[in-house]
């Protein structure tokens, strides 16, 4: 029975995706995303620019006819100021930096030290008489972004607790065109707070080299990072209202804050632009679901969810109206399934929707619904999405001057948009939530 009903959704998935792909909404998602990131820039948590980027999203959206409100978040508020690192010592190099997130500047002056470099935290625990008083250079080999990104966010304490007095870590990135990445770091309570900026992937093996060679490296560090007090912010909601159960809701979500680098057109300009997307096209095709839809565009990701876990603080205690949790953070590249996270039940019914995205050739249901925003509500037992694109590129760009439009295309928005339609409009319209 399930299935006959799912089935029964082709017509309708076909008409969402002739829309997106080859219709009047055509290129849409693209030239929203490029109008947006073109006018406002980078958009990092407590900044100028993350209000206006707001302010941008809710005008466009209530033009679009939706139903639109914005609900207040207390973010972090960190400011890079002015930031350099020079090698002065065997040779006289600039080295590309890029400050963490929450990190702390130096003094007025800078800080000049002798470098130590480790591959490893196991190799830095076993050189501890070496750490004191010097500026610790981690060059950690890229294995995967789950696995590498330890050191960016550790790095700092864990040479900290040993006496280093700065650190200086690899990009966390498969590739390099002598680019530095940015990203959050987290200073571990109890441990005394140091400055710490990423270097690019060849400065880290050109001073890894030259350490092997055992010549002396000494390098000057100037970070002009300020922490200001919590800053207003909010998340951006906007519905189409369900005709039946309006209290019951099918969420999308990408988050609308960047890093301070590049245009945040990948992470996650894209993600935002596809959950309002698919709003849009829904709304011109008239259709509207039993259910609410209701994308939700986060602030201060980048911080750690900062948005969301307010967001699901106020809205937990609706919980069992939750239906399905979607997010889009890793890329609006070219589509290849939907990852998913819920019991057998409900697997059995979302393996049916993904059968309507056959015109796009996307059918493939995958393990494991991602996304820091989503993951609380998937904690507390909600079923949850998120997109999964031929992703092999996107830690190229991530968190660093290189994402911008010129890494997007828009037939693969179009298609990303088409799936997240499809998918979010059936779920939304089924006669019964999923099964939890």
């Amino acid at each position: 029975h399930m299935s006959t009903e799912v089935a029964s959704y082709g017509d309708i998935a076909k008409q969402i995706i002739d829309l997106a792909v080859s219709g009047a909404a055509r290129n849409r998602s693209y030239s929203r995303l490029a109008d947006f990131t073109d006018k406002i820039g980078n958009r990092v948590s407590g900044s100028k620019n993350l209000e206006m980027a707001i302010n941008y999203m809710y005008k466009a959206m209530m033009l679009d006819g939706l139903d639109v409100h914005l609900e207040p978040v207390k973010v972090p508020h960190w400011v890079r100021g002015k930031e350099s690192a020079e090698m002065v010592q065997p040779r006289s190099k600039n080295l590309a930096i890029l400050g963490l997130g929450s990190s702390i500047g130096t003094p007025p002056e800078g800080i000049q030290a002798e470098v130590l470099v480790v591959q490893s935290f196991h190799e830095l625990q076993r050189r501890v008489s070496e750490v004191q008083g010097k500026i610790v250079v981690f060059n950690q080999p890229f294995v995967s972004y789950s696995t590498t990104v330890l050191y960016r966010a550790m790095g700092a304490s864990e040479a900290a607790k040993l006496g280093a007095v700065a650190t200086l870590i690899r990009s966390v990135t498969p590739f390099s065109i002598n680019s530095p990445h940015t990203g959050f770091q987290d200073y571990q309570e109890g441990v005394k707070k140091i400055p710490t900026a990423c270097i690019t992937v060849e400065d880290a093996e050109l001073m890894w080299r030259m350490s092997k060679r055992g010549e002396k490296i000494i390098v000057k560090l100037t970070m002009g990072a300020t922490i200001l007090p919590d800053a207003d912010s909010f998340n951006t909601v906007a519905e189409i209202k369900g005709w039946q159960h309006p209290e019951q809701v099918v969420l999308l979500s990408g988050h609308l804050d960047s890093w301070d680098v590049g245009q945040g057109a990948m992470d996650d300009g894209g993600g935002a632009m596809i959950s309002w997307e698919a709003l849009s096209l829904i709304k011109d095709l008239g259709l509207r679901p039993k259910r609410t839809l209701r994308a939700v565009l986060w602030t201060a990701e980048e911080q750690g969810g900062v948005g969301a876990q307010q967001y699901f603080s106020n809205h937990k205690v609706n919980l069992s109206n939750f239906d399905l949790v979607m997010e889009s953070d890793l890329g609006t590249f070219k589509p290849v399934g939907l990852q998913f996270t819920g019991n057998d039940a409900a697997q059995k019914v979302m393996a049916e929707v993904v059968k309507l995205l056959a015109p796009i050739n996307t059918t493939k249901l995958e393990p494991h619904g991602e996304g820091t925003d989503i993951f609380p509500w998937m904690e507390a037992g909600v079923p949850g999405a998120s997109l999964h694109v031929a992703d092999s590129r996107y830690f190229w760009f991530h968190h660093s001057e290189g994402d911008t439009m010129t890494v997007q295309d828009p037939h693969e928005m179009d298609l990303c948009s088409a799936l997240w339609a499809v998918v979010s409009y059936v779920v939304a319209d089924l006669e019964e939530m999923l099964p939890r």
